[in-house]
């Protein structure tokens, strides 16, 4: 039997967390399995810590991390990944400790792993949220799915199963807020993918922690995404593209500009002096820039082959 480690990041869910992770254990999958329920608390100020070492004390596969300030969700993701890998877990399931996420759907969730995908969401279709959150979230999965080019409806879904393999190679890339596309960094190095619908409840306890800047933060981080998975191996096709083309219409513009000064106009005070001059000269630094980050992408694989060797 796969071992299966359900990785929880929580922030202040004391309250919740009494009630989720005996729920997850009374599905019998992890304990079963030989896998463990792994809570990363994220600095919390209430009694989340104090909870989880109870439970750990009655139940020996419960397990905490504990972060002394409050880092983000993506890298208390990216500490329980790597310590269910190092652990030994085959399957790693991530999920949210509001009591949002069914623990009835796990063993859905785990039988897919593997057989239709490497990473399988659970997909809400039924939201229990306030009508903001719906709403912006409906509007990002959409962007998301237009500009990555990913299948899937639900990518912000924080109840997330995955093989080993997956955890250990997308947990390097979770910082920031990119716990948000880990469907689509999965997905773009090279996995399957896949959704089920899942089952979803109100929060048990206390306050959301969605506010609405954090849509524009995810905006931004998917641009990131994006270049880092199509221009981070060669950003001088990106920068160097930009910068030629910028060239080669203000070269235009001097040339159209040479033939009216040929002709007796006057162009030096004509604004499309200034606009050719400023084409020119950011197009060069562009292209000067695209080359100095392949120099970097250069020593990075240099470096990475040596160690290899």
């Amino acid at each position: 039997m796969r071992a299966v480690w359900v990785v929880i990041p929580a922030l202040d869910e004391a309250e919740n967390l009494e009630v989720l992770i005996p729920q997850v254990l009374a599905q019998g999958v992890v304990a079963e399995s030989g896998g463990a329920v792994l809570v990363v608390d994220d600095g919390s100020h209430d009694a989340t810590s104090v909870v989880v070492r109870a439970l750990a004390d009655r139940h020996a596969c419960v397990r905490l991390i504990r972060f002394g300030r409050n880092r983000g969700k993506a890298a208390a993701l990216q500490a329980g990944f790597r310590d269910a890998v190092d652990g030994g877990a085959d399957v790693v399931v991530m999920m949210d400790a509001d009591g949002q996420d069914d623990p009835n759907e796990l063993g859905r969730l785990v039988a897919q792993v593997g057989t239709d995908a490497d990473l399988v969401t659970g997909a809400r279709t039924v939201r229990h949220d306030r009508f903001v959150k719906r709403h912006t979230s409906r509007l990002y999965n959409r962007t998301t799915a237009a500009l990555s080019r990913v299948p899937g409806t639900d990518f912000n879904s924080g109840f997330k199963a995955m093989t080993a393999e997956v955890a250990r190679t997308v947990a390097p890339m979770m910082y920031g807020e990119m716990h948000r596309y880990l469907t689509v960094m999965v997905y773009w190095s090279g996995y399957q993918v896949a959704e089920i619908p899942v089952e979803h409840h109100e929060r048990l306890h206390g306050a959301s922690k969605y506010g609405i800047a954090r849509f524009w933060r995810g905006f931004m981080d998917l641009l990131t995404v994006r270049f880092l998975f199509s221009f981070g191996n060669r950003p001088s096709h990106l920068f160097g593209g930009v910068g030629l083309g910028m060239g080669v219409v203000g070269g235009l513009l001097w040339a159209y500009l040479g033939v009216e000064w040929l002709t007796g106009h006057a162009i030096g005070e004509r604004p499309m002096l200034l606009v050719a001059v400023l084409l020119v000269v950011v197009g060069i630094q562009l292209v000067l820039f695209g080359l100095s980050a392949e120099l970097t992408v250069h020593a990075r694989q240099r470096i990475r082959s040596s160690w290899d060797a």
